[in-house]
């Protein structure tokens, strides 16, 4: 799998510090159907016999009426691919001018980065619901800490101690081969 493959990866999946908006801005994490985000995310993948390969950069998603828009950047914010998802339709364009389509956002994913990935469950897991039968715990202010589904982990860090506040750091990670953080510097609830 490439470098530059590793890093669209990231940003289907669509992520450490800078500031997000006050949990008064927003409605709260059970409330929120359509969102924006705007992160830094940080990407490792280790595959049995290969050295590991890690990534980094920043995305803009635009989740709405399950749609999905990620504009997958560099560093400095050179744009290297992005990702549209409906119902119907998954495309991938990158940086070069090439274009992937595929009628299933997962299967798209594996034939470009060669992993199964779950692009589909990703909105729900990041307002911390399930897409099917998860376990998920709860910390003491019960927000989801930690839901395990279909073989990933999803682990949750916010910055207040409101129950309804909506995660700054989620960490998506696979049988040790795959880890993805994303720091979340800004949610916006009307994309």
């Amino acid at each position: 799998m490439s470098l530059r493959f590793t890093a669209i990866l990231a940003g289907t999946l669509l992520a450490a510090g800078c500031t997000s908006l006050p949990p008064a801005a927003l409605p709260g994490r059970d409330q929120l159907r359509d969102f924006a985000l705007e992160a830094r995310f940080a990407l490792r993948v280790t595959l049995p016999d290969q050295a590991p390969q890690s990534s980094g950069g920043r995305l803009s998603w635009i989740y709405k009426s399950g749609d999905n828009r990620v504009l997958v950047s560099s560093p400095l914010g050179y744009g290297l691919a992005e990702i549209e998802t409906t119902p119907g339709l998954s495309r991938l364009k990158t940086a070069d001018g090439a274009t992937r389509e595929s009628s299933d956002a997962d299967a798209l994913m594996e034939e470009v980065t060669g992993q199964r990935l779950p692009v589909t469950q990703m909105p729900a897991w990041l307002l911390g619901r399930s897409s099917g039968r998860a376990q998920i715990v709860n910390d003491v202010h019960n927000r989801p800490s930690r839901l395990r589904e279909a073989g990933w982990q999803v682990d949750y860090g916010y910055e207040d101690e409101t129950s309804t506040a909506l995660p700054a750091r989620v960490t998506l990670s696979r049988d040790g081969e795959i880890e993805l953080r994303l720091r979340i510097e800004e949610w916006k609830d009307q994309p």
